[in-house]
């Protein structure tokens, strides 16, 4: 990536400096990361649904999380939320009837935009980059990064949704290093001959077309390096807290791995990891041991990396922008690419409120 020299145009940014003890912690923990990890890493472009009421004014609120890795996941996500919708939450035919009129075109069409009863829903486009130090390592979560009191480790702990209930206001006051992150990502383009012409056009395009950005909250997720590599490649989808990417990775290392190695049995019971079979797994008790003593490790405290069968494994912080226009958010470029054609995700739903499940089985059977 690079910076494009284009004038971004009329976008003030409203500077509040941080006065309470936590903000001039998290305000102090970001300067120190500008300072250790200055370079930035950009994995790609990540999709999410965002909505408008009349209410709303410039805002926009996220209804479907920016953690997908194409438009149709995206278009899909908002398919069920509009279905359910018809399904369970609706005052009136006519209610219903437009609900069902999306998800229609949902089925059949790559909408971006659509309105349904007096919203709008976008396919929003963000662009997901992390932090570099001077060693080409990513960084790690602050020490400010909310974490739980008391960590839960039990595999169905409940974990905050990505996004949930977040609010994209443009107008929102900044800390001074986010103005100056805000402001320095504006002109930012991709660059380089690993990207295609339309690709890089694209991105040219979009700095004139949504010349200003938003940050998001940061995520975290699990990434790997092997002893025979020098490059991070992610190993989980992005999650909202810290402690989330550090139990996903608990659970790879006593539950998943053992298994994609062939360790335990894909068919063994649910409760059957590598903390106990290693005791008396035979010939795979030392590989087990491994991957336990490691997850052990993770379980010690606010520990961001393992290493277990000469591969490291790191909570690594990732951060997301949206370029933002006259008419708010940016969404699918013409060179982002479906991994999928639209269909139908759920049976189908009449407008009386009855589903009908015999339709989606005589499809299936086709």
């Amino acid at each position: 990536m690079s910076e494009k020299g284009a004038e971004p145009g009329e976008w003030p940014v409203v500077v509040r400096v941080p006065v309470e003890p936590v903000e001039a912690a998290v305000e102090a923990d970001a300067v120190d990361a500008a300072l250790s990890h200055g370079a930035l890493a950009v994995r790609g472009p990540l999709f999410g649904v965002a909505a408008q009421g009349e209410e709303d004014g410039r805002r926009w609120r996220v209804v479907v999380e920016v953690t997908h890795g194409c438009p149709q996941q995206a278009r899909d996500a908002l398919n069920s939320l509009l279905w359910f919708r018809a399904k369970d939450e609706v005052k009136s035919l006519e209610e219903r009837r437009a609900l069902l009129a999306a998800v229609a075109r949902l089925e059949s069409e790559y909408v971006d935009e659509l309105t349904v009863l007096a919203t709008r829903y976008r396919v929003v486009r963000a662009e997901e980059y992390a932090g570099l130090d001077a060693q080409g390592d990513l960084e790690v979560p602050r020490p400010t990064d909310p974490e739980p009191l008391t960590p839960d480790w039990s595999r169905g702990a409940s974990s905050p949704r990505t996004d949930d209930g977040l609010v994209l206001d443009p107008d929102a006051p900044l800390s001074p290093l986010q103005a100056a992150e805000r402001l320095s990502l504006r002109t930012l383009v991709y660059s380089g001959t690993r990207f295609p012409e339309p690709v890089l056009a694209d991105s040219a395009r979009a700095v004139e077309s949504h010349p200003d950005v938003l940050l998001m909250p940061a995520g975290f997720l699990v990434v790997e390096r092997s002893a025979a590599d020098d490059v991070w490649t992610p190993a989980s989808s992005l999650l909202a807290t810290a402690h989330d990417a550090r139990r996903t990775l608990d659970f790879s290392l006593v539950w998943w791995l053992p298994r994609h190695r062939g360790l335990i049995p894909y068919d063994a019971a649910m409760d059957v990891d590598a903390r106990t079979l290693a005791p008396g797994a035979g010939p795979a008790a030392a590989e087990l041991t491994v991957f336990a003593e490691a997850a052990d490790r993770l379980r010690a405290g606010r520990v961001n990396e393992v290493e277990a069968g000469g591969t490291a494994y790191r909570i690594a912080r990732s951060r997301r922008l949206l370029r933002w226009g006259p008419d708010g958010p940016e969404g699918p470029r013409p060179s982002d690419i479906n991994t999928h054609a639209p269909e139908a995700l759920h049976p189908r739903l009449d407008e009386n409120g009855t589903v009908h499940f015999e339709a989606a089985e005589d499809d299936s059977a086709l």
